[in-house]
C-alpha cells in the first residue's frame, strides 16, 4: 500500500514538474534527465517512451502531438512461457532538421535521417533516408524533401497571402470557403 502511495506522488510531482515546460523548454527537461536530446527542437509530447535512454533526438526537430516512441516489442509477451526473461529492444534515432506528424508511431531500431519528415499518422518500422517525406501504414517514402519544398511554395506563392499571419482567418476562410459558394 505505501510502496503504490508513493508511485502515485512521484507520477504527481513529474506532472507538476512538466506543468513548468512547453514544446520549446521540454528538451531541457529531457536533458536534465539524462536522456540525449539536441537543441531548437520542438517537442509536443512529455515522455520518450518506455525507454527513454534509447531514444536520441538530433538539433532542430519538431515532434508532434500524440507521437508515440516505441523502444520495446511488448508482442515477445506470447513467448514467455517458454521463455520468461525474453525483451525485445531497439534504439530510435531522430537526426537533425526533422518533422515527426501528429500521431505518428516510430518502432524500434528506427533511424529518421536528416532533413526527413515523418507524415500524420505514419508508422515507421524501418529507417527513413535522409532528405525523404513518409507516410502510410507501414510508412513508405512518397517524395524527396526537395520535391516537397517545391510544391510546399507552389502551394504557398498561390494562396497569396499578405501581412502577418495572426491577419490571415478571413483570406483564408475566403480562398477555401468561398470557391464552394459558402460564406
Amino acid at each position: 500500500m505505501l510502496q503504490a502511495l508513493k508511485h502515485v506522488i512521484r507520477e504527481v510531482l513529474v506532472k507538476i514538474e512538466l506543468l513548468g515546460y512547453n514544446e520549446y523548454t521540454i528538451e531541457n527537461y529531457f536533458r536534465k534527465k539524462g536522456y540525449k536530446v539536441g537543441i531548437n527542437n520542438r517537442i509536443f509530447i512529455t515522455a520518450l517512451g518506455g525507454e527513454p535512454y534509447l531514444v536520441r533526438i538530433g538539433n532542430h526537430c519538431t515532434i508532434t502531438s500524440d507521437v508515440i516512441l516505441l523502444t520495446h516489442d511488448g508482442a515477445a509477451w506470447v513467448f514467455r512461457k517458454e521463455n520468461p526473461d525474453l525483451n525485445m529492444f531497439g534504439k530510435i534515432d531522430i537526426k537533425d532538421n526533422c518533422f515527426i506528424g501528429v500521431r505518428s508511431i516510430i518502432m524500434p531500431n528506427v533511424t529518421i535521417g536528416p532533413n526527413s519528415i515523418v507524415a500524420a499518422g505514419a508508422v515507421v518500422t524501418k529507417d527513413v533516408p535522409p532528405d525523404t517525406v513518409v507516410g502510410g501504414v507501414p510508412a513508405k517514402p512518397i517524395c524527396s524533401l526537395g520535391e516537397y519544398k517545391k510544391k510546399c511554395i507552389e502551394r504557398w506563392k498561390k494562396l497569396n497571402l499578405k501581412g502577418k499571419r495572426i491577419c490571415w482567418e478571413e483570406e483564408l476562410k475566403k480562398i477555401f470557403w468561398h470557391q464552394e459558394g459558402k460564406e
